[in-house]
């Protein structure tokens, strides 16, 4: 897949299918409107995405977004910044100038909420005549909805600050994840504690609530159950905020390891405890708990 930072131009491309949005967690909405622009390719059209970017943090890294994209057949992920240009192009004129003249659109998907050009004045309905009159088929998605609420990244976000791990995973269709390169920790977990991995999040990654969760781990190919602490370790005096997991069944050196870790549940709040030994008598309840979820939920 082709990842590109838009400066100014776009690149010119000569057909393509294109989906528009903030693309902001890749849920079970975004992946309709991918779908349909993959179908797209047996026309010859190259499947692009272009992600307007936000100030504020996301729910996936750019990295973890360009991942999930690439892994989905998307030929080229553009990531667009909402500048002055683009925020004062008129709806017409993006369309014409950026659709048609670059892109070289045959094809256009968006969501029925989907707006754009100066003043958000551009509609889904504008888009379907502009495409009537400059050339290109528009298919217009209804959201995907979750009982009465619409499934949108405001809402997975709200989910997220809760904690709510297992809502996330049904609106996303995926569990909340981060990915990383197992980094070196201070060394407590394997001297008093538990042998631990550690991963820093990306700056713009969103993170869940600071506590304990049951999570799983992708390493080297394998999957490993586990115990993930979200947040700055108040016990040992950490610094900044990090990811720091006790994998079940795991005695490797995964130092310089790039590493998935998948969240299924939240377990407790981040505590500060009076000691080690309480801290670990903590994690092994902690442990008891996380494998009673697993089991209930594997059915094993």
């Amino acid at each position: 897949m082709e990842y590109v930072k838009i400066g100014g131009e776009f690149p010119k491309l000569k057909r393509s299918a294109v989906t528009l949005g903030k693309f902001d967690g890749i849920h079970k909405g975004h992946r309709k409107l991918i779908e349909k622009i993959l179908e797209q390719k047996d026309q010859g059209a190259q499947s692009v995405v272009c992600a307007f970017e936000v100030s504020s943090q996301m729910l996936l890294s750019h990295k973890e977004r360009a991942a999930l994209l690439e892994k989905a057949g998307v030929d080229i992920l553009m990531e667009c910044p909402l500048d002055e240009q683009i925020r004062h192009m008129k709806a017409e004129s993006f369309v014409k100038e950026i659709l048609v003249g670059d892109l070289k659109a045959i094809y256009v998907a968006v969501g029925e909420d989907y707006r754009f050009g100066f003043e958000r004045k551009g509609t889904p309905a504008l888009l379907k005549a502009l495409g009537e009159r400059y050339g290109f088929a528009v298919d217009i998605l209804s959201k995907e909805m979750d009982g009465h609420r619409k499934i949108s990244s405001t809402y997975i976000r709200e989910e997220l600050k809760r904690g709510n791990m297992e809502k996330i995973t049904s609106l996303l269709g995926y569990d909340f994840f981060l990915d990383g390169v197992v980094e070196h920790g201070r060394g407590l977990g394997h001297k008093v504690l538990f042998p631990t991995t550690n991963l820093i999040p990306a700056s713009e990654k969103l993170m869940p609530p600071n506590g304990v969760y049951v999570t799983a781990s992708e390493l080297e190919g394998k999957l490993y159950e586990g115990i993930t602490n979200v947040g700055f370790k108040p016990t040992v005096g950490g610094q900044f905020l990090g990811v720091e997991t006790y994998l079940f069944h795991c005695k490797e050196d995964l130092y310089g390891e790039k590493c998935r870790v998948s969240f299924k549940k939240f377990l407790r709040p981040e505590k500060k405890f009076h000691s080690l030994e309480l801290l670990r008598a903590q994690m092994e309840q902690d442990i008891i708990n996380a494998k009673k979820y697993l089991q209930k939920e594997t059915g094993r």
